[in-house]
């Protein structure tokens, strides 16, 4: 209904126009007036994909680590992991330990490196996850503050920051 009010008013603009040329003499005629597309018209259909990929993993072999206590080798308390830092390309680069404190209070987030965390058992809930520190080592890490350049705490003895090449 409403493209056919739409014509006839596009119908009855290119009348009074060519009215007006013909009152006036005019030897040259109007441009053509076109037609705009349907209102309504219905979204292409995308061509055919591909189905997605299907993986199956079994329960016994992978579980959700947020929320896991971490523990150094020695078996300090070292926190629990609160959050993964992942990079540009969806690559886990460190992990976030919510350290020190008692019961939540006085602890500190700190960032350390993904490659000093070792996992056991994952699909035991009850598992600790091993950090490659030692909790004197970890207590002065710099603080975790989102939306802030992150320092990351690694076990290799190299003091030297990574850096990232900026964005194209």
């Amino acid at each position: 209904m409403r493209s056919f009010r739409l014509t006839m008013t596009l119908l009855g603009f290119a009348i009074v126009v060519l009215g007006a040329a013909a009152a006036r003499g005019d030897d040259a005629a109007p441009s053509p007036v076109s037609a705009p597309p349907p209102a309504a018209a219905a979204p292409a259909t995308p061509p055919p994909t591909a189905p997605p990929s299907i993986t199956v993993i079994e329960a016994n072999e992978a579980h959700g680590i947020l929320g896991r206590y971490v523990r150094s080798p020695a078996k300090e308390d070292m926190g629990r992991l609160v959050d993964v830092i992942v990079d540009r390309s969806g690559t886990p680069r460190g992990a976030v330990i919510d350290f020190g404190g008692f019961l939540g209070v006085g602890s500190r987030r700190i960032v350390v490196d993904w490659s000093a965390l070792r996992f056991w058992s994952v699909t035991n809930k009850s598992e600790s996850i091993t950090l490659d520190l030692s909790r004197d080592q970890v207590k002065t890490a710099p603080e975790y503050k989102e939306d802030q350049p992150i320092v990351v705490l690694g076990a290799s003895g190299n003091l030297e920051p990574l850096q990232f090449p900026p964005d194209k």
